[in-house]
């Protein structure tokens, strides 16, 4: 497809929730399973914007005149169900977005106004989500050409569906309040290639800091137009390999549509698209009084720029060094382990080892004893495998004892009973190895050697039994 030829155009907006507590007040940002402690319902109505008028979009949702439920439980707050006013917003959350916005080569903006913005589908118990503009004009290097960061913004996340009707629906309150991070992209993306690449190293950045992570965590929409067809915005992309297919497959319906009207549709599974509701407007923003204006100090800015996250590829070029395959790497990533391994790297110059203690071992045990990964990794943590390889630094254990010493822990055995009992008296070998060679003369070192592991069922030093074998055998 010549997309050139047809004048594409494609921006992005990408919605990441961030990994602390709610975005103004002090509840836990959880999504809770069991039974909400109560429920309360309501009707919400429109409301003009700062314009003076009412947004398309929210006529068309207050036409429905539907019922919400909001189910709570006892970490649910007065601001989430609107019954107090915010508190000051979240300063772990601010951090987040900033060094997103640096990373994206953006402008900090110092003096930001909270504001709302109308939502009439009860998805915020306030008809209102709050938001806030932190930085603009950053841009990102492709393949195909510079991509303008539009912005980047904080707002709450919406409630969660749990069950929809046509004149009523169920929402819980564990989801709303959420720090939602949101990049907006220029529409500078002139095929879906672009688009898919631009997503990607959003992506990148986004996990290089402190964000949540799995399915529904992070959302992205994709604004799409050809000459002589307004925008349409495609909402719901969960994989960003089906943003090719969804995005051709919406240039195609573009060409077919004769009306022409600007719209927010839904991505399907299969890479079409379902109407949603019109575009919203602009009518539909208005301050948000309750709070001061946000101040972002220069001094601020520059505490977070001089300890910014690095990104994967910068992190991989690290791994690299320290003597990790593309294989190892990859695990180390994926498991989200890097913190982990910086703690252990100057412990031993074995990078492979660390990683064998970190995943690959506990997800052995996980198979082999019908253990649950979670478990394992709360009985192998961190200063376990810490006291472990100190262990092996002193020649106190071997490393080849390392892997039966975890399986002993997960099995319920504690690290200082193990320690203590692991070396025999170094005079009970000498004598065993005395006695063996009288029993047994003219074999190699290595021939007694296993006959005295054997015997001692692996719970002495090879290297201690070899110093003593080298007394009285020769090589």
């Amino acid at each position: 497809m010549d997309y050139s030829n047809i004048g594409m155009k494609a921006g992005l907006e990408i919605h990441q929730q961030l990994d602390t507590l709610k975005l103004f007040c002090n509840c836990p940002s959880i999504l809770r399973n069991d039974t909400p402690n109560f429920e309360i319902k309501r009707k919400l109505h429109a409301i003009a914007g700062e314009t003076g008028e009412i947004d398309q979009a929210v006529k068309h949702e207050a036409e429905k005149d539907k019922d919400f439920i909001y189910q709570g439980y006892d970490t649910t707050c007065l601001v989430e169900l609107d019954e107090s006013p915010p508190e000051m917003i979240n300063s772990e959350a601010l951090k987040i977005a900033i060094q997103v916005a640096l990373l994206l080569n953006c402008d900090i903006i110092p003096a930001t106004q909270i504001m709302r913005k109308t939502v009439i589908d009860g998805s915020n118990t306030g008809g209102f989500q709050r938001t806030v503009l932190i930085a603009r004009n950053g841009l990102v290097e492709t393949n195909y050409g510079k991509v303008r960061i539009a912005t980047v913004a904080l707002e709450e996340d919406a409630a969660r569906i749990i069950e929809q009707g046509d004149k009523k629906t169920i929402y819980r309150l564990d989801r709303l309040g959420i720090p939602l991070l949101e990049v907006s992209t220029e529409p500078d993306m002139n095929n879906p290639e672009q688009v898919k690449e631009v997503a990607l190293h959003i992506g990148d950045i986004l996990r290089a800091c402190k964000v949540k992570r799995g399915i529904g965590t992070i959302r992205q929409d994709v604004n799409v137009s050809i000459s002589g067809h307004p925008r349409v915005e495609i909402k719901g992309f969960q994989d960003v390999k089906m943003f090719v297919k969804t995005i051709e497959n919406e240039i195609e319906r573009q060409k077919k549509d004769k009306s022409g009207k600007s719209e927010v549709r839904k991505a399907n599974a299969d890479g079409t698209t379902t109407f949603m509701r019109p575009m919203p407007g602009a009518s539909r923003m208005y301050p948000e009084t309750d709070l001061p204006l946000l101040l972002i100090s220069k001094d601020i800015i520059d505490g977070i720029k001089s300890d910014l996250p690095k990104l994967r590829a910068d992190i991989k070029e690290e791994l690299k060094a320290h003597g990790l395959n593309e294989e190892m790497i990859k695990l180390i990533v994926s498991e989200n382990k890097i913190d982990d391994f910086k703690e252990l790297i100057h412990l031993t110059n074995d990078s492979n080892l660390i990683v064998k203690m970190l995943i690959l071992w506990p997800k052995e045990f996980s198979v082999k004893e019908n253990i649950s990964i979670v478990k394992i990794e709360e009985k192998i943590n961190l200063d376990i495998i810490e006291t472990i390889l100190q262990a092996v630094n002193k020649n106190k254990i071997e490393k080849h004892e390392i892997q039966g010493i975890l399986l002993e822990i997960i099995k319920g055995k504690g690290l200082d009973e193990i320690l203590s009992s692991e070396k025999s008296n170094s005079d009970e070998i000498e004598q065993e190895v005395i006695k063996l060679i009288k029993e047994k003369p003219g074999l190699t070192i290595n021939a007694y050697m296993g006959l005295i592991m054997a015997k001692f069922k692996g719970k002495v030093s090879g290297k201690v039994v070899g110093e003593v074998l080298g007394k009285y055998v020769r090589s």
